[in-house]
């Protein structure tokens, strides 16, 4: 059998052999704490899943729904961007329901990207976000990110000249895997150079609320003139625990959402109509919500941090998402992040996500997920401490 060009453009993914070896070591009896992917564990708020229970025993929801999503779910989506960033959306024609941002995203591609199309995207980074463009058949080059920047992309890099001119950038603030963050002032420098030579950029921000330290995430919208050239999309996956419901929004620049809802119409028929009401019920909740789910990352992350700190692995605290970018200690880091995260698995029985995953500039990076409970935090640091002390096996 012949398959489609666009799966040779599709690495192996990484991810699937170290879930494999996780699933052999859960089928030996042995109890893994996985700190690998970025799968909220605790549960959706109970008012949200009331509301999906009520909506559900309503035969008319049960029909197909609108694919870019029902009109009411478009208003509370514009409402919490007027109320968090004081941005008018206009839910008819700016923003676009979405089966979580990672569909968004992998469509909008397809509906933005000729084949030799150039897109400028951050290296490490979210997998969909140079995968998606590959897939589109268009070409990635990448921003390389380092400590010394902060991981933040520099804007010499972006703006230097290129030919052919890149199409699109996509950024990812606060980002994943490296939970680095910028002000409104870096956005503005980017949203000038875009409508200076004419180029999209799509910025995803699944975890524009869970940040700490009084840490404020801007909003590429609030840049006057950002709609002019740029999306964003926002995901109820991190936010209000909703990671399985699959609903996320793409807003901003009305001819993009236009092209991607006329794309999205041919694909699919929307998300369940009942989930879209739920959402809505979570998008139209008090701010002490997604507060409070905040606080429960915000806990871990002091156990986690501290924890690694004590035992000699030297890590910095996060300003926001979900994840610790861990730099591998000095004593393993020849193994490489691939390596090190099996030995991890091996003999501590912790699962983390290897740098190299996100890219080869994520090389000598490990992202540690905050997706057990303190407890389970705290028995990782002691198996990983032991597992540090007695390596190489004398």
């Amino acid at each position: 059998m012949k398959f489609a060009k666009r799966l040779d453009r599709l690495p192996p993914y990484l991810f699937a052999e170290l879930n494999a070896i996780k699933l052999q070591k859960r089928q030996q009896g042995i109890d893994m704490i996985d700190l690998g992917m970025g799968n909220p564990d605790q549960a959706t708020p109970k008012f949200i899943i009331d509301k999906l229970k009520q909506t559900v025993d309503d035969p008319k929801t049960h029909r197909y729904s609108r694919s870019k999503g029902i009109p009411a779910i478009l208003k509370a989506i514009s409402r919490k961007y007027k109320r968090d960033f004081d941005v008018d959306i206009d839910p008819e024609t700016e923003a676009v329901a979405t089966i979580g941002s990672k569909e968004g995203l992998s469509h909008l591609c397809l509906a933005l990207l000729d084949e030799g199309d150039v897109v400028l995207v951050p290296n490490p980074t979210y997998p969909i976000h140079i995968y998606g463009v590959t897939s589109a058949g268009a070409n990635v080059i990448s921003i390389p990110l380092s400590e010394e920047n902060n991981f933040v992309p520099d804007i010499s890099l972006i703006t230097r000249d290129m030919w052919p001119r890149p199409k699109m950038l996509i950024l990812n603030f606060p980002a994943n895997p490296t939970t680095a963050v910028v002000d409104l002032d870096y956005l503005k420098e980017i949203v000038a150079y875009a409508k200076k030579t004419d180029m999209i950029v799509v910025h995803d921000m699944a975890y524009s609320d869970i940040v700490f330290d009084g840490t404020k995430v801007p909003s590429i919208l609030q840049v006057p003139g950002a709609k002019d050239v740029a999306v964003e999309f926002f995901t109820m996956s991190k936010s209000y625990n909703m990671a399985g419901w699959r609903v996320g929004f793409c807003v901003g620049n009305p001819d993009i959402c236009k092209a991607l809802a006329k794309l999205k119409s041919f694909y699919d028929y929307g998300i369940f109509t009942p989930i879209q009401v739920a959402a809505i019920a979570a998008l139209d909740s008090p701010q002490s919500i997604t507060k409070e789910i905040a606080q429960v990352y915000y806990n871990r992350r002091e156990v986690l941090v501290d924890g690694l700190n004590s035992i000699g692995w030297n890590v910095k605290k996060p300003k926001a998402s979900m994840f610790v970018w861990a730099p591998i200690p000095e004593k393993f880091k020849s193994m490489g992040s691939i390596q090190f995260s099996k030995l991890l698995i091996d003999k501590a029985e912790v699962v983390t996500s290897p740098g190299a995953a996100f890219g080869e500039y994520g090389e000598g990076y490990l992202r540690i997920s905050m997706v057990e409970n303190e407890q389970r935090i705290k028995q990782a640091i002691r198996n990983i401490k032991k597992m540090m002390d007695t390596y190489p096996p004398k």
